[in-house]
């Protein structure tokens, strides 16, 4: 069995022992010792050959959901296995259940499809079976209570916190709505999203859902949702009210488990299909804000998968790209822009405290970590980061070079979105530096239509432009003129009437929370 620890929990003295959790006490309760995060102990070493093989024995219909069970077991992450079979059927819902990730390739470019789920975005991928999960973890916990009659600390129900930057939202609120015993809080940036991306937010309509767009940044919202895990007079005030507290974002590794096995998915699809033989090494390109899907990646190599390394795609934030040229994490006098590209507009990228942590240990970790709270940065030394490095590479561009990307990738015949393409961007770099024939696994993390007007400037620019500023509706109007696909989920959003329009102060969140409860 897989033991979590704190990536910041350091023994006072030498007898001290540091608590350890198993895999859903994780889920349930994301909050680790000494504001921490819950990270995994060891990093196994899979035999990916004998792996594969029980993959290619195993029918087509059934091999995604084998991956995931076996990529469970040999992580140690215990899970009842009625649960977990539920939580594979999430993946029902996807266009091809079969594979719900599928690859499609531009030359040596090969782009992992992660947005064939119910919200169109990367997120599905993890949060889908995730709200089973939790779900059914509650009802079991409820269910032992009464049993043994212990219901006096047992809490009634739970509240999950979501902090956004637009696709988190929307694939946290589809997979909770309307499950029993549970309450959801999103918080947005107001004006911080694209607008599909706020209307999958704003017109969702189960009872217990509320959406929050607050005045700030991802980065506001994101440390508002940590305080609030950390914040006592509100666990009181949600003790008293037979709440619990818990969150969906990736601070919850409930989140990274199911990031991890995509990425082993992406490379067994590749071996597979014969673009590439069983042990070549490859790039794996993934354009990131919170380091997330990076992580999963990461755990991957760690476990022994073929990737050379993992090429981090940025946008103008580009925070990432300078902590692994340079070691340094700085950002006292730093700005946040806005991008076309606004589910990468983030300057505290949290799960890079993981990686540190798999690194360095949690005395470091503890240490860069309470830099970065009391400065506003921190560095690494001259060996930690060319250990960094060995996993790690970066690149990163601005919106000019987004639309760029956009229009080539079009000519190829591929519609990327707007933080694809800057994954394409590092795969050409790349290709610039190592040759034409440089192979890579790009993560496509959205479909185009959540960020059309710019997708569509991108594809005209030049004398063909539609000219003006468009609407989210009108820019996918023109897209599907051109014969791209959008699904009615998309679509139908236009329709639906908004539901949450409360936009707050940061400080007035904790007492509407409690109002709404």
């Amino acid at each position: 069995m897989q033991s979590f620890v704190s990536t910041r929990e350091v023994p006072t003295q030498r007898n001290d022992s540091i608590k350890s959790v198993d895999f859903p006490s994780t889920i349930l309760s994301p909050n680790a010792p000494n504001k921490g995060l819950w990270s995994i102990s060891q990093i196994p070493s899979i035999d990916f050959d004998s792996l594969f093989c029980l993959l290619k024995s195993t029918p087509i219909s059934h091999r995604y959901a084998t991956l995931c069970k076996e990529v469970f077991r040999h992580f140690g992450l215990e899970l009842d296995s009625r649960i977990l079979q539920t939580a594979l059927q999430s993946y029902d819902s996807f266009d091809n259940p079969s594979d719900p990730a599928p690859i499609s390739s531009v030359g040596n470019a090969h782009f992992l499809e992660l947005y064939h789920g119910p919200t169109r975005a990367f997120k599905d991928m993890a949060l889908c079976p995730f709200g089973v999960i939790f779900s059914e973890l509650i009802q079991k916990e409820q269910n032992l209570a009464k049993d043994t009659h212990r219901t006096k600390n047992t809490a009634q129900n739970y509240l999950i916190l979501t902090a956004t930057s637009g696709d988190t939202g929307p694939a946290t609120l589809h997979s909770f709505a309307n499950k029993p015993n549970i309450k959801v809080i999103c918080l947005y940036p107001s004006g911080g999203t694209s607008q599909v991306q706020a209307l999958q937010m704003q017109t969702q309509n189960a009872s217990n859902l509320k959406v929050l767009g607050i005045n700030g940044d991802f980065d506001t919202a994101q440390s508002l949702l940590k305080g609030l895990l950390n914040d006592e007079e509100f666990l009181c005030a949600l003790e008293a009210k037979s709440y619990a507290l818990s969150a969906a974002n990736s601070v919850n590794f409930g989140r990274i488990a199911f990031q991890i096995i995509y990425h082993i998915w992406g490379y067994f699809c590749l071996v597979e299909s014969g673009k590439i033989t069983f042990g070549e090494e490859i790039y794996c390109i993934i354009p990131s804000g919170n380091f997330g899907n990076a992580l999963g990646a990461f755990f991957a190599k760690c476990a022994g998968l073929d990737l050379r390394q993992i090429i981090i795609a940025s946008n103008a934030n580009n925070i990432l790209s300078e902590i692994i040229t340079s070691g340094v994490y700085d950002i006292s006098s730093k700005k946040l822009h806005k991008s076309v590209s606004p589910a990468m507009d983030i300057l505290k990228s949290s799960n890079v405290e993981r990686v540190l942590f798999a690194l360095f240990g949690a005395k470091r970790t503890n240490e860069l970590m309470q830099s970065l709270e009391s400065t506003n940065k921190y560095a690494l030394e001259k060996s930690e980061l060319e250990k960094l490095q060995e996993y790690f590479g970066c690149y990163y561009g601005n919106d000019s070079d987004t639309l760029e990307l956009v229009g080539k990738a079009y000519n190829q015949g591929y519609i990327l979105d707007t933080h694809t393409a800057l994954g394409y961007g590092a795969y050409l770099e790349l290709c610039a530096k190592k040759g034409a024939d440089t192979k890579a696994l790009i993560c496509s993390t959205a479909q185009w239509s959540k960020f059309a007007p710019s997708v569509l400037k991108g594809i005209e620019s030049g004398p063909n432009s539609s000219g003006g500023v468009l609407s989210d509706f009108e820019a996918i109007a023109k897209m599907r003129e051109k014969g791209a696909e959008v699904g009615e989920e998309i679509l139908s959003l236009f329709d639906k009437p908004i539901v949450h329009k409360e936009v707050l102060e940061p400080s007035k969140v904790k007492e509407a929370i409690l109002s709404w409860l």
